[in-house]
């Protein structure tokens, strides 16, 4: 993504075909039945994919009134517990599940498609079987491998040949951007935004280390964003929700130790985060210091507008569009009633 003329397309993972020959690539609205939205400028899918995987596609339309090839695609890998619906979000009602109202996902791309009317951002929601990334890498022995494979799979399907992609994901969604990381011998070149949702738990120094040194290192229009609160004495339901170990505060804290040797870090404050940044802000880490111990997991999505913040960094309209910690600056992108559940 260019600092001054941003590609941005937004894709919440999710799986659909490969493509043979991409220089002769089928339109994305071939072979399924889109939805158009009643209230929004956009049509959407819903299918599964192969192991146990279900996505959901959100294209903006072209001049012709069809799904149009992204430019950027923004992959978001859904957290545990969290169905696809829920995670795009819609306004709230009554007896609605109150899960509809925290991460607003699919508000928050067509913000931002707002803010670059010249790009075409397409989103992927991707939902893993069980609706735990974790445990779904766990069960599939080539866990990584399929994970990077799908990746790959969307770009060429959904976008232009030169779309760069953006993994984002939050809670365990985590897991399926170092399985993507993972599953390469290289964190492919198309892959200029990795962005961790308080999601960076299953850091590992020896596995991810080299890998984002060799990344950064490749490309200066790369960016690894950490958006994380410090989860060490929060509790509920009178018990600790972290272990000794856990958590993402001291995951990000692993991964500040690790990078410091080869990217300079240097820490300022950004209220209400406290913020270290390298590479020119290239390396973003934002830990809100959360001295009221309050469980902030989902906030630093949803209320806090971090889906937003993370798509903008390095971006003309980075700082311009709205406070990064709350409220909502996405309100008016909200949709009034849930997406519809059932796949393809």
């Amino acid at each position: 993504m260019t600092r001054c003329t941003p590609r941005i397309c937004a894709v919440f993972l999710t799986l659909s075909t490969v493509l043979p020959n991409h220089s002769q690539a089928e339109t994305p609205q071939q072979h399924r039945t889109w939805i158009r939205s009643p209230w929004f400028n956009e049509q959407s899918v819903t299918e599964n994919a192969e192991p146990n995987v279900r996505y959901h596609v959100n294209a903006p339309l072209n001049d012709a009134g069809q799904p149009a090839r992204g430019t950027r695609l923004i992959v978001y890998a859904l957290p545990n517990g969290n169905t696809i619906e829920q995670t795009l979000g819609c306004q709230r009602a009554e007896g609605l599940d109150w899960h509809y109202d925290i991460q607003h996902v699919a508000a928050q791309v067509r913000f931002v498609r707002n803010l670059f009317p010249n790009e075409q951002i397409v989103l992927i929601c991707a939902e893993a079987g069980g609706l735990s990334w974790p445990t779904w890498r766990r069960s599939h022995e080539d866990a990584n491998a399929q994970i990077a494979h799908l990746v790959d799979k969307w770009r060429k399907e959904f976008c232009t040949d030169d779309a760069q992609v953006t993994l984002a994901g939050h809670s365990g969604g985590g897991s399926f951007i170092f399985g993507a990381i993972e599953g390469h011998e290289a964190i492919p070149a198309y892959l200029d935004r990795l962005a961790f949702l308080d999601a960076n738990y299953a850091f590992e120094d020896g596995l991810h280390t080299d890998k984002f040194r060799h990344w950064l290192q490749g490309n200066p229009e790369r960016r690894l964003i950490v958006v994380a609160y410090d989860d060490r004495e929060i509790m509920l339901d009178g018990k600790k929700v972290v272990g000794p170990d856990g958590g993402t505060f001291r995951a990000s804290g692993r991964m500040r130790d690790a990078l410091g040797p080869s990217f300079p870090l240097k820490e300022s404050k950004r209220p209400p985060f406290i913020e270290t940044s390298g590479r020119e802000g290239r390396i973003r880490f934002y830990l809100h210091p959360n001295p009221d111990n309050q469980i902030l997991h989902t906030v630093l999505v949803g209320e806090m507008n971090g889906l937003v913040q993370i798509a903008t960094l390095g971006t003309s309209q980075e700082g311009q569009w709205g406070p990064f910690g709350g409220p909502r600056a996405y309100e008016k992108w909200i949709q009034p009633e849930p997406a519809s559940g059932p796949a393809n």
